[in-house]
């Protein structure tokens, strides 16, 4: 019995991917398609992250499914796809490319399987390759529980936690930006 040697995938097959992926240990991650409100809650901190950038004049805001390349991480991770996004970096010279650099800000909006034990632990991962790559402001959306759970690369381990009537910020990667949960969860 011959044995076929087992070749990891590439940047160039990620491109190819049709669908939402990431890369990691060098295995194409499909990622699943959100559902109706994880879509809405990305949707409105999209546009009100968007429209301050807008004002800002300085980054851009994106949408789900922008890839952000990064060098291997520890993890075997080499990129990241958030539900929404911020990057303030230099942008690729062909701008069909993905994002040669860590988002500056990442959102990620829990789906319905991000539950339970096992979710945690993968969404904890998560975050520490994000800090790992140099993502000042990861969030991690709940739209289960209404709940925003902001964490810094200062204090990775120590989110603060925020529920409607309270405000949620970016800060240090979006400087001055803020929205209300209560648009969040809307």
């Amino acid at each position: 019995m011959s044995s076929v040697p087992h070749t990891s995938a590439t940047l160039d097959d990620l491109y190819r991917v049709d669908g939402k992926a990431e890369l990691i240990g060098g295995r194409i991650v499909s990622l699943m398609p959100t559902g109706r409100r994880p879509n809405l809650v990305g949707g409105r901190i999209y546009r009100n992250l968007a429209a301050y950038i807008d004002e800002l004049g300085r980054g851009e805001a994106y949408t789900d499914n922008m890839g952000f390349v990064v060098s291997e991480l520890s993890s075997g991770r080499q990129s990241f796809s958030p539900d929404v996004s911020f990057y303030d970096g230099p942008f690729p010279r062909n701008e069909m490319r993905f994002i040669d650099g860590p988002p500056t800000f990442a959102v990620e909006v829990r789906r319905e399987g991000d539950y339970g034990a096992a979710a945690e632990e993968e969404l904890a991962a998560k975050r520490a390759d994000y800090f790992e790559a140099g993502t000042e402001v990861v969030w991690d959306v709940d739209p289960v529980a209404d709940l925003v759970r902001v964490y810094r690369a200062s204090t990775p381990d120590s989110p603060a936690l925020l529920r409607r009537g309270q405000i949620a910020d970016a800060e240090p990667a979006v400087s001055g930006w803020q929205v209300s949960v209560d648009h969040v969860f809307g």
